[in-house]
């Protein structure tokens, strides 16, 4: 299974300090995850897969890799997106 696109929302408010963007991930042209979020958290950026919080105030995920590998490179490839359009974002606001 091949992630085979990524689209990425940034986030601009400043009430949110740790969310970074919201990401949607489709695998292999077919099959598409929205929600995912891209969080900076102590440890350095992380992907946090699309959850939903239950009437204990626990929050489930939604939808989640189920081997380490995955994961990882659901990571890697949202951070590497994440990473380029900020760049983009960069560049853009020297360019005006």
């Amino acid at each position: 299974m091949k992630i085979t696109d990524v689209r990425l929302r940034t986030v601009k408010n400043e009430n949110e300090l740790k969310l970074k963007a919201y990401a949607d991930i489709t695998f292999d042209e077919c099959f598409v995850i929205h929600g995912l979020k891209v969080i900076d958290g102590q440890k350095g950026m992380f992907v946090a897969m699309p959850s939903r919080k239950m009437p204990n105030g626990e929050y489930k995920d939604i939808a989640h890799p189920i081997t380490p590998e995955l994961r990882q490179e659901v990571t890697d490839v949202v951070i590497a997106k994440y990473s380029e359009v900020m760049n983009e974002e960069v560049v853009a606001a020297e360019v005006e």
